[in-house]
């Protein structure tokens, strides 16, 4: 009895081993499927935002819906903007911008891993104008 029951648990072990690769996706919104991005931070608890809305503290794991092909998905938002506050001072909040890709427009693909260095300060894209000259006499 005892040899029926360890090979019936073995067979359901193995079955289940087997079907692992084989699984579907989960599916999502608009014809999506789940994609896992593993976020961490040189600072562990620094909390993560992903479009404004607060995701948990690094080293976290999220699950968003992309495209079949592992791009990004376009939920009505141009760009999927990830942003990492610092813990303490003298650390810099880090952002990373993925664009979601419109009609023959381009999309980024989905990373699996994501790591952020709050010790490194953003460049930043500024344009500097030259002064209004007073039109006043």
């Amino acid at each position: 009895m005892k040899t029926a029951t360890l090979k019936a648990l073995a067979a359901v072990l193995l079955a289940g081993c087997a079907t692992n690769g084989t699984s579907k996706p989960e599916r999502g919104p608009e014809g999506t499927i789940a994609y896992s991005i593993q976020i961490e931070s040189s600072e562990p608890g620094a909390r993560v935002e992903a479009n404004g809305e607060y995701l948990g503290k690094t080293p976290i794991v999220v699950k968003i819906f992309g495209d079949k092909d592992g791009t990004f998905h376009n939920f009505g938002a141009d760009d999927y903007v990830i942003k990492v506050y610092p813990v303490k001072q003298g650390q810099y909040l880090q952002t990373k911008v993925f664009r979601t890709g419109r009609w023959f427009s381009q999309q980024d693909k989905i990373p699996s891993k994501l790591y952020f260095d709050l010790e490194v300060k953003s460049e930043g894209f500024t344009i500097d104008l030259p002064a209004q000259k007073s039109t006043q006499p």
